[in-house]
């Protein structure tokens, strides 16, 4: 499998502010050479499609932004016409908001609130997390990524560095705190990340991922579970992500861990470190790096990119996702230029 994927966000991108804009993206993506693009679909709580799950629980069925549209079902059908596949991409995860003390979804569910070891609402970076370890949160982002699946002509379902995910400072809600004590007759530790602790919160994420897995390939076996994990072993140290696990279950199909770094020297580091682990060595066919191309005031130049993709394929790493597609559109398209003259050429998104 050849994998050439750019994320489509609706932050800092105006793809999906229009159905022609969403057109003139997917044209611009297939001459450049890829074949699947990520589309967000769930962000500061809000859908980027006609929820009837939201409308029910939250009453807000869209973002007001697209009142009146379905940008999944643009992104879908401008994408068909060129070629190109699809797997909507659930951005927001287990996180309820963003400076926002928990937003709309903590007000209408209070219950659903994630505590850390003074009893607060969990917050990690300005983000406010939802309890991903309660069945109940579970169920919701479950239903809500199944809403997509039953629905839509996807090709598969994303989950990031949020889903699932949890910050390791959590897990202190009553609930929880009792689940622990029951299983080993004394309340969870202190340090959030006491190895124990740490493995028996990660163990309840990774089973959640075993049942949307399973749920998903019961209604449409052909998808593609895809994940886009920070990198490990950070990832489970900060975020409780055992995605060696996730590859070694069978229970991911494609994964995108986040490689992002700075310069090439960084980013080849990462995945010397990536390839020589020993759960990745007989499913390197799976793994397809995420790349940084443009956050903030930072740009990626266009030899770091072609160094990164050249260095990939070198060591059998066929294909890498892109965040995100305004990147391309820098500086008079640079990065998609020089993407069209070296390493994407010759590879129709047909």
């Amino acid at each position: 499998m050849t994998l050439h994927g750019i994320w489509l966000t609706n932050v800092d991108s105006k793809v999906l502010y229009s159905r022609d804009n969403i057109a003139e993206a997917m044209d611009f993506l297939a001459e450049t050479g890829f074949n699947v693009v990520f589309p967000v679909v769930w962000n500061k709580a809000f859908t980027l499609y006609p929820s009837q799950l939201m409308q029910t629980i939250f009453g807000r069925e869209i973002d007001p932004l697209y009142k009146g549209r379905d940008p999944l079902a643009e992104v879908i059908m401008e994408a068909r016409r060129v070629g190109i596949k699809i797997i909507p991409w659930f951005e927001y995860g287990f996180v309820s908001s963003y400076k926002q003390n928990g937003g709309l979804l903590l007000a209408k569910k209070p219950e659903w609130a994630a505590r850390d070891c003074r009893g607060n609402l969990l917050v990690k970076n300005g983000f406010e997390w939802m309890n991903a370890l309660d069945e109940q949160v579970q169920n919701f982002l479950m239903d809500l990524v199944l809403e997509v699946v039953k629905n839509y002509d996807i090709d598969g379902i994303q989950g990031d560095d949020r889903m699932p995910a949890f910050p390791s400072e959590g897990g202190y809600d009553v609930k929880t705190v009792e689940r622990y004590r029951q299983q080993f007759s004394c309340h969870p530790p202190q340090n959030h990340k006491h190895h124990r602790w740490l493995q028996w919160r990660a163990d309840i994420l990774t089973n959640f991922l075993t049942r949307l897995h399973r749920e998903v390939k019961a209604i449409k076996p052909e998808l593609l579970v895809s994940m886009a994990p920070s990198f490990y072993k950070w990832s489970l140290n900060e975020y409780l992500q055992d995605y060696p696990t996730w590859i070694n279950q069978g229970i991911v199909d494609i994964i995108h861990p986040q490689l992002y770094r700075r310069d090439f020297a960084s980013y080849k580091s990462l995945v010397q470190q990536l390839v020589k682990q020993q759960f990745i060595c007989s499913h390197l066919s799976k793994v397809f790096p995420g790349i940084l191309i443009k956050v903030g005031s930072y740009r990626i130049s266009v030899d770091y990119l072609l160094e990164a993709i050249a260095y990939n394929r070198s060591i059998g790493i066929n294909g890498e996702v892109l965040f995100f597609y305004e990147g391309l559109r820098e500086n008079n398209d640079a990065l998609a230029k020089a993407l069209r003259t070296i390493p994407y050429s010759g590879f129709p998104a047909r």
